[in-house]
């Protein structure tokens, strides 16, 4: 634990005071304690698999998701849905829904002998983005405006949506669960939400008018104003699990509805105490991610995982994203740069490790390493591919206007 922490600390302290330094060379900070993760895991290599599975564990990254979650639902930039809401759907409920049915499917193949419910477990993991890893990405002025929105908001509300599916698929492949039919599943899972949305938007609406009073009357520091943000999500969290609801949901939906509440010229101000937390987190996440790695790595890797990882990186989701884009006003560079700037992150990690502390045996092995080969191979492919391929698309404007 002290080394864990020591070595956090010293890479967080190297990143912040060599920052531009590292931005120029395209290192972020999740890359950083990746690797100083993967480098403390070999001396902790015995006893991570128990502590992973602790029930403390289990609960702290409950709550960094939550917190995670109100932060994406809180930072979507031009509006709830960017400035082409269409496309915005279109990728959040087409090409999302497709991409967790396809890997289910490529997981039936290249997965064999794992129920069809695990499948959908690890489709929850792999498929959706999250820019922690290339945060570059969204500020990068050779990709288009419109195609970075779509990725800001992508980003932003995907985990969100497909927590529930995730927590459905949960109950139905965890053998703690007395869960043992999809309706059993979905009679726990439907309740749950719906308690969650309830709770999340009546605490969100609630908080986000309490703080517009409160401002009106001058009774809040600029310090209070943001400490009630990151009170939110613990609330919500909580207030949810208390009824017998799906926290995650709630947090997230908490997130929407006090940005939409909250009526203040200095909102994105009061969001970076809980983004900076959010970001912190995260931070620790991506560290013990490191230390799964080598836990996973050690299992031996079979070369169908490595297989499936990579179509779900790559073919499986430009081709979903191209089919929810027919008929869009996109054009098609746009498309396929939407397609392949998909990398994945914090969410993943977040996902994959509260499923390795419900599921036993074989699959409780083979989502930690699908986790690991996915994140891995995103932070490489993704890393690597995606300035090439916004050069790529500029060329290919260049061309045109010619």
């Amino acid at each position: 634990m002290l080394l864990s922490l020591v070595a956090v600390s010293v890479v967080l302290a190297c990143w912040s005071l060599f920052s531009r330094g590292f931005e120029r060379l395209r290192l972020t900070s999740p890359m950083l304690l990746v690797l100083a993760g993967i480098a403390a895991g070999f001396t902790t290599k015995d006893a991570l698999a128990s502590t992973l599975n602790a029930v403390a564990a289990q609960h702290v990254a409950e709550i960094i998701l939550a917190v995670l979650l109100f932060v994406d639902a809180t930072d979507v930039r031009g509006g709830y849905l960017g400035a082409d809401p269409r496309s915005a759907l279109r990728l959040l409920f087409i090409a999302m829904p497709l991409g967790l049915a396809a890997s289910v499917l490529l997981g039936l193949w290249l997965l064999p002998g794992l129920p069809w419910a695990v499948l959908l477990v690890i489709a929850c993991v792999v498929v959706p983005t999250d820019f922690a890893p290339t945060s570059s990405l969204l500020r990068d002025d050779r990709i288009p405006e419109r195609v970075r929105g779509l990725l800001n908001v992508e980003a932003g509300y995907n985990d969100g949506i497909v927590s529930p599916v995730f927590i459905f698929a949960l109950v139905l492949a965890s053998d703690r669960t007395q869960a043992e039919t999809p309706l059993d599943a979905l009679g726990r899972a439907i309740p749950e939400a719906g308690k969650a949305l309830l709770v999340g938007a009546i605490i969100g609406a609630v908080l986000a008018v309490a703080t517009n009073t409160a401002e009106r009357r001058g009774l809040m520091t600029g310090q209070a104003k943001r400490l009630i943000l990151v009170t939110a999500p613990l609330l919500s969290f909580g207030a949810s699990l208390g009824v017998g609801g799906n926290g995650f949901v709630s947090a997230f939906v908490c997130g929407i509805a006090f940005n939409y509440f909250r009526t203040s010229p200095t909102f994105s101000t009061e969001l970076e105490l809980v983004d900076d937390v959010g970001f912190l987190l995260a931070s620790g996440m991506w560290f013990v991610f490191g230390l799964t790695a080598v836990l996973a790595l050690g299992f031996g890797v079979p070369w169908g995982m490595v297989v499936f990882c990579l179509l779900v990186l790559t073919v499986v989701r430009v081709v979903t994203v191209l089919l929810a884009m027919l008929g869009s006003p996109v054009g098609w560079p746009e498309r396929l740069l939407l397609g392949w700037l998909g990398p994945r992150g914090t969410s993943s990690i977040v996902f994959g490790l509260l499923a390795f502390n419900a599921l036993e045996g074989v699959a409780e092995d083979t989502v930690v390493q699908v986790l690991v080969i996915a994140v891995l191979g995103s932070v490489i492919v993704h890393g690597a591919s995606a300035p090439a391929a916004a050069r790529a698309y500029q060329r290919s404007q260049r061309k045109v206007v010619t």
